[in-house]
């Protein structure tokens, strides 16, 4: 399980340092996709085998199912740590997150997001102003 919030920072070169929780459940190899809100959704193989599963069940006559499964897999890309516990981050990817610098590295329970810093600092502040109101609306998961 992922969980944590860590900052680092993108180098010249473009690679991020994974926290050194995060590597060894995200194993030797891990998937970097387009994630929802604006981040980068980073799964170990296991998880993503698992949603790729689900999302080759989705309706091919379905119009959204088409689109979000072109959105998440054509921007997917099966990545490898260096010997420093780095990424590589694909520029489409930077770009896509809007990565600049400065990035939060958090842990999301199966998955790992990267966030650019200001992003993740706007979504940590309109979720604590509606914190409260998210709670009351979870009670319909057995939470």
């Amino acid at each position: 399980m992922f969980m944590g919030e860590y900052h680092h920072s993108i180098d010249t070169k473009g690679r991020l340092i994974v926290p050194a929780k995060f590597r060894d459940a995200l194993g030797d190899t891990f998937v970097i996709t387009r994630g929802l809100d604006g981040c980068l959704f980073v799964y170990p193989m296991p998880e993503w085998k698992i949603l790729e599963e689900k999302l080759k069940a989705l309706p091919l006559t379905k119009k959204d199912a088409r689109a979000f499964t072109r959105f998440f897999f054509s921007g997917a890309v099966e990545m490898e740590l260096d010997k420093q516990g780095r990424v590589n981050l694909p520029s489409p990817l930077v770009t896509y997150a809007t990565l600049e610098k400065d990035c939060v590295v958090i842990g999301v329970s199966n998955r790992v997001e990267i966030w650019d810093k200001a992003k993740w600092q706007q979504v940590v502040d309109e979720s604590e102003d509606a914190f409260a109101e998210i709670a009351e609306n979870m009670i319909g998961f057995d939470i």
